[in-house]
């Protein structure tokens, strides 16, 4: 099979189903962006192995194949609404545990979190704001077409995933955490 097809060469591109949309179509932003917040999060995964912090590798992976279900969620066209599972409702719940186990183990604050310290912390970031950028497009999306709920739902406790992932980096890692001084 060719990696290429040459389908889009002309600015389109088929979503799950075959209806055709030109490349700049809301859902394609969306579902793009959701791409990027994959490779974000699974560059955080390979941060986070290589100074052999292990608590979060099983959630990370977890992340990355609901985030790529989400993806086929949002390229969902015409034709192909039984096409993809949904995500369940079990998987949000997750995201809820995780946040409030890892959120029992930080201390409490009452400003933002300005990223930073190390690395590995501010990669955690970035995935939190590209999730945030990632939810934003989908509820545009979810506006002009037939969106999961659960997919934005999943997105937003996503990024208080990564939120509270960061901060508990900053404990692990032993720097400091920074609060914004309005």
């Amino acid at each position: 099979m060719k990696i290429y097809t040459k389908g889009g060469d002309r600015g389109s591109t088929s979503l799950i189903g075959g209806e055709r949309v030109p490349k700049y179509d809301i859902r394609v932003e969306a579902y793009g962006t959701i791409d990027e917040l994959t490779a974000q999060t699974a560059l955080l995964r390979d941060m986070l192995r290589k100074k052999d912090i292990t608590e979060f590798d099983d959630d990370l992976v977890v992340v990355l194949r609901k985030l790529m279900n989400a993806e086929a969620l949002m390229a969902r066209g015409r034709g192909g609404e039984d096409k993809v599972a949904d995500i369940p409702d079990a998987d949000i719940e997750y995201l809820e545990r995780r946040i409030d186990e890892i959120s029992e183990t930080l201390p409490p604050i009452e400003r933002f979190t300005i990223p930073g310290g190390d690395t590995v912390v501010s990669q955690a970031h970035v995935c939190r704001t590209v999730c945030r950028r990632a939810e934003r497009r989908a509820c545009r999306a979810a506006s002009e077409h037939p969106v999961s709920a659960n997919v934005l739902m999943y997105l937003n406790r996503l990024s208080d995933f990564l939120y509270v992932t960061g901060r508990r980096l900053t404990l692990l890692l032993g720097v400091r955490e920074t609060l914004w001084e309005p």
